[in-house]
């Protein structure tokens, strides 16, 4: 009994990363790529983090020619800009 415990918790815990991110629905994409835009940056992958309920924008090349991480919140206000 307690192995088939240890292994649904394990399955458990396995699978609960893979449910804190979607991807963004494409009225998203637009309002984000305005966004990451008004930052001086293009490009990234776009989701949205569950958890935090904030939107991610990965690898988005800004105009110093740098890799950066942002963060949005739910209005589209830049929470965080971190050098990749």
């Amino acid at each position: 009994m307690r192995l088939i415990t240890s292994s649904i918790a394990i399955l458990v815990l396995s699978v609960l990363p893979a449910l804190a991110d979607r991807p963004v629905t494409e009225d998203e994409r637009a309002k984000l790529v305005a966004a990451v835009q008004a930052e001086g940056c293009t490009g990234g992958k776009f989701e949205f983090d569950e958890d935090d309920q904030q939107f991610e924008v990965d690898d988005a090349v800004c105009a110093d020619g740098k890799k950066y991480d942002l963060k949005f919140d739910a209005q589209m206000k830049l929470k965080r800009k971190n050098l990749d």
